[in-house]
């Protein structure tokens, strides 16, 4: 599947058929690895020419913007599959490949009729991608919403032992709590546990001898308990962070503990499920953005090509996916098959400047209607 496509039109001189042929002789002959289809536009309804003129300053804006949704779904669906780990799924609309639907485009009445003004047509498609957005953003901010949350339990069970949520290394059996006694535990740095476990029962009076128990240790520090009598668990705790070992207040529960963990859990679960309702809702939307974003790509084509090559519309649409290196040799055959004197003013440079050129949305200026579909 190619990921950059060409539409464009050429203004019919004779008759749309006989300029098909033309063009497929040209590239078969010139570019025969260049694909070439017919890009089928309806009779739209024109209007006045100015309000054509009006339309043109909103087009390319807008084309932009719904360009853009229809990448900002595309890199969130990459992202849920990569998170997911599951095997990435290619884009359709209803069912058909995206580029199937673009390369053999049919025009849907019934939900963008051709009698509608072209205004009208513009902003229902713009309306519904930006109710798509807004969606979208509400979706995966709910989901971001789940995913810091775990990320912020996963950081407090897995970081530093001087920050880490304690509760999943501390087993019943090593605290002790009664009306006189506490156990206290000590983040003890990984270069001093010598130091600690020679000074922890002088740091205050009444520590309960050989009390002291390694319970973790990490890349920095060591968790160790100390039991003591429960007045003097102050004086403990400033002994110890004069000698630069940090007593953390903990109490042990198992209801909290089943607690954390249900909420843990449940976190996990929420994520999971958010996670799959996105990506469902993603591969759908991004079937819908792309099918508004392609009748938009008709409307630009009929509406630059009643400006450029005037009333009655006669012009004929394409697609093209030419490789780098024949971009060029398809650029001379599709301008040869233009009028001469039209191919000489769209070279000049006072004309090139004009809003058409602008229009197009190409950096290049061509004697026909031209700009890039960019599927990624």
């Amino acid at each position: 599947m190619a990921s950059r496509y060409w539409v464009v039109s050429l203004p019919v001189q004779n008759s749309a058929s006989s300029l098909w042929n033309r063009i497929q002789e040209q590239i078969s002959k010139h570019s025969f690895d260049t694909p070439l289809y017919r890009f089928n536009i309806p009779n739209l309804r024109v209007g006045t020419l100015d309000s054509l003129l009006s339309l043109s300053d909103d087009l390319l804006k807008s084309n932009n913007f719904v360009e853009g949704v229809s990448h900002k779904i595309r890199r969130q669906i990459e992202e849920l599959e990569r998170v997911s780990g599951v095997e990435s799924s290619a884009l359709t609309v209803d069912g058909v490949p995206v580029d199937s639907y673009l390369t053999r485009f049919v025009w849907d009445e019934a939900k963008y009729p051709t009698m509608s003004p072209l205004k009208e047509v513009v902003d229902s498609i713009h309306g519904q991608v930006a109710k798509i957005e807004d969606d979208l953003k509400v979706r995966v901010a709910e989901y971001n919403n789940v995913r810091s949350q775990l990320n912020a339990i996963n950081r407090k069970q897995s970081g530093s032992l001087a920050v880490r949520d304690l509760s999943n290394l501390v087993k019943p059996e090593d605290i002790i709590t009664s009306e006189h006694l506490v156990t206290l535990l000590a983040v003890v740095p990984k270069y001093s546990q010598k130091d600690w476990l020679s000074s922890y029962e002088t740091l205050t009076n009444y520590v309960v001898p050989r009390s002291s128990k390694k319970l973790f240790e990490d890349n920095e520090y060591a968790l160790y308990t100390a039991t003591l009598f429960n007045r003097v668990a102050d004086n403990f705790r400033t002994s110890a962070r004069e000698k630069g070992f940090q007593i953390r207040d903990f109490e042990y529960s198992s209801e909290a503990q089943e607690s954390r963990k249900q909420e843990l859990e449940k976190l996990v679960q929420d994520q999971e499920n958010l996670r799959s309702s996105l990506l469902q809702w993603c591969y759908a939307s991004y079937g819908e953005v792309f099918s508004s974003w392609m009748h938009f790509c008709a409307v630009r084509v009929f509406a630059e090509s009643i400006l450029r090559y005037g009333l009655p519309p006669s012009f004929l649409a394409c697609v093209l996916a030419p490789t780098t290196k024949s971009e060029k040799k398809v650029r001379s055959i599709l301008e040869g098959l233009c009028d001469s004197g039209n191919s000489t003013f769209w070279k000049t440079d006072d004309e090139v400047g004009g809003g058409m050129a602008g229009l197009a949305g190409d950096a290049d200026a061509h004697p026909y209607v031209s700009f890039t579909i960019n599927l990624v």
